[in-house]
């Protein structure tokens, strides 16, 4: 490992035309990317491929046309406009298949960047809070940059990273990025209850962030014996780890382990996966796999959508033809809790965007809009006005439960489209 003294001097290697996979999510090194957009403005063609990442303005900069271009296998806030503009690239695939794409070659890795901890006695750092699909890029990555954090929580699974395979390392102490808890209203406390109704004593539980995460974790303390299998995991789910609700004593999957791949939340959750034996981050092929996930019994997936139709389908990464997020992992997670033993698929969401004035349950999806999880694969959906049970139901049967769990001032017209162009008499 070469040591620098600069995060400008650990990328001067990165040359024109190629291929650099970024860390992401909490774990973003952001030091990093500042001193790769001011390299690049002398080079071209660097493409920069990533999930999600966090404080990153500087490698978004209209003056790095040219220069780099994202390809983004998720898209967050700051890639969001630069992929409807047409200046990155959005590449739909499952999160579980993406390590896969690196390790079968399909997708060449010329450098990783990273944030890691401090290397132990053995030379060994840690990926930290995120271990996604890093891990395996740096797998087959011909070069790994690092930024060695001692403030980057040292965990435990499949993120150690020795320091003769880094190329070039440079130190800077720097808190990692933390997300507060979500603003929650009425909305989301009532979402949460309904989604809690759901969730039975022994279910191994994955959900997202947010603010009905959040509030359905809340609603959980009288359950017992719960479990975790997810591809990430916020300061939501503290409390029940600390008060022995969630034990994962049930799971046959790492039975007695909190399994995740990152996790984006609190100081307070950072010091607890910290060295902490109990909680395991894994590599995404690997968490996301439906066919691991089913082995565990009551799975019970909590994921949400931007948009539903009236027989099922669910609208996740874009908004008519407009890129908003990514395909993610709700699909390895909804079929992995479809075969698991008892398990359930759960799509929460508010019954309306813009302050109320358009329903997210639609007759028809808006034009262009991706569907994510089919109308087959959909359990339950649940908004503030209850919940509807799809699985083994007609259309019409469907239709009329989506229906009554949309907001009031919609229920008469979605009727009537359900009638009139659906031909489905409710």
């Amino acid at each position: 490992m070469r040591l620098v003294s600069s995060a400008e001097q650990a990328v001067e290697h990165i040359g024109s035309d190629e291929f650099v996979w970024c860390h992401s999510m909490a774990a973003t090194p952001t030091r990093l990317l500042d001193a790769l957009a001011r390299h690049a403005l002398s080079h071209s063609n660097i493409t920069l491929m990533q999930l999600h990442l966090e404080n990153a303005d500087a490698v978004t900069a209209p003056e790095l046309d040219g220069h780099l271009r994202h390809r983004c296998f998720f898209a967050g806030k700051q890639t969001r406009e630069l992929i409807n503009q047409g200046r990155a690239d959005y590449v739909p695939l499952f999160l579980s298949e993406l390590p896969k794409l690196f390790r079968r070659r399909e997708q060449k890795i010329d450098t990783v960047l990273v944030q890691v901890s401090p290397p132990d006695r053995h030379g060994n750092c840690s990926l930290g809070i995120s271990v996604e699909a890093t891990a395996a890029a740096c797998e087959v990555a011909g070069r790994i940059i690092a930024h060695i954090n001692p403030r980057m929580p040292r965990t435990h699974g499949d993120g150690f990273i020795n320091t003769r395979n880094i190329h070039t390392a440079f130190e800077l102490d720097e808190a990692p990025m933390e997300v507060s808890e979500s603003r929650r209203g009425d909305t989301e406390e009532r979402i949460g209850a309904h989604v809690a109704s759901l969730v039975e004593d022994g279910a191994c539980l994955q959900m997202g962030i947010g603010s009905i995460p959040d509030a359905a974790l809340r609603c959980l303390g009288d359950r017992q014996h719960l479990g975790v299998h997810t591809e990430m995991f916020s300061s939501g789910v503290l409390p029940l780890l600390e008060a022995g609700v969630i034990d994962n004593s049930r799971k046959r999957i790492a039975r007695g382990r909190t399994v995740t791949s990152f996790a984006l939340g609190s100081e307070a959750l950072y010091d607890f996966v910290h060295d902490n034996p109990e909680v395991a981050f894994l590599d995404v092929e690997f968490v996301n796999n439906p066919t691991v996930i089913a082995k565990n019994p009551r799975v019970t997936s909590i994921n949400s959508a931007l948009q539903i139709d009236l027989s099922g389908q669910v609208c996740a990464d874009s908004i008519g033809h407009r890129i908003y997020s990514g395909v993610g992992g709700q699909v390895d997670f909804v079929i992995g809790a479809t075969y698991s033993e008892h398990g359930k698929s759960i799509i929460a969401l508010p019954s309306t965007v813009r302050d109320g004035q358009s329903s997210r349950l639609v007759a028809a999806l808006a034009s262009g809009a991706g569907v994510v999880t089919t109308r087959a694969q959909v359990d339950y959906v649940v908004t503030e006005y209850g919940v509807a049970k799809l699985r083994g139901r007609s259309l019409r049967e469907r239709a009329r439960d989506l229906v009554a769990i949309s907001h009031p001032s919609f229920q008469e017209e979605l009727a009537r489209q359900a009638r009139d162009t659906l031909k489905l008499n409710l």
